[in-house]
């Protein structure tokens, strides 16, 4: 489960989310949405670790971080790595097989670009790399900050098809979104306005 509790969090004394509570269950895909400025991308970091609560508590409900994957907005594909090698490198670093990579590059129409590195590829074809690299690992819990933004209609399809397979298949997925078509496949939309979720 993916979970916040009385959630609070201010920058430069202005505060951005006061008292959020939501929970994600294994299985279930839910959107985020809300306008820019929301706090949509600083809920997602407290969640998956990259930032702490001023108060409250957040918890990805697993036995270690590791099982979380991300997939943020800056995608943090590493430049020196091939798109492939991007892929498999959290397969890698878990010392587990590389299993499954050219099957999700082949899934997100980038098979293709396997042997490019990021700089020689768009920044959709990188972001459709940073969504198989997040979820090769077959994670308990997705977490995604707006992961078809800079996607056509076909290629944000796909992702989302894939967004979708890994909660059916038991992960607990959040997506901060203003897609449409993601929240066409959540089973519960949330809105973040005023600090807060409704």
């Amino acid at each position: 489960m993916i979970q916040a509790s009385g959630v609070h969090r201010a920058f430069g004394g202005i505060s951005v989310l006061r008292g959020v509570d939501l929970a994600v269950s294994a299985g279930e895909l839910v959107t985020l949405s809300g306008p820019s400025g929301s706090g949509k991308t600083a809920l997602l970091s407290l969640l998956c670790g990259f930032d702490f609560p001023d108060r409250g508590s957040v918890s990805p409900g697993l036995a270690s971080w590791s099982a979380c994957a991300v997939l943020p907005q800056s995608l943090g594909l590493a430049s020196e790595l091939t798109l492939e090698e991007n892929v498999a490198l959290p397969l890698r670093l878990a010392g587990r097989p590389v299993t499954g990579v050219s099957e999700l590059l082949a899934e997100l129409g980038i098979s293709s670009l396997g042997a490019r590195f990021p700089s020689q590829v768009s920044f959709g074809q990188q972001q459709r790399a940073a969504l198989a690299r997040a979820v090769v690992t077959r994670p308990s819990a997705l977490l995604a900050d707006e992961p078809t933004a800079h996607l056509d209609s076909e290629s944000a399809v796909a992702a989302v098809a894939v967004l979708r397979r890994v909660a059916d298949e038991g992960a607990a997925v959040l997506i901060a979104t203003h897609h449409d078509a993601v929240h066409e496949v959540a089973d519960r939309v949330l809105v973040l306005a005023d600090g807060q979720v409704h």
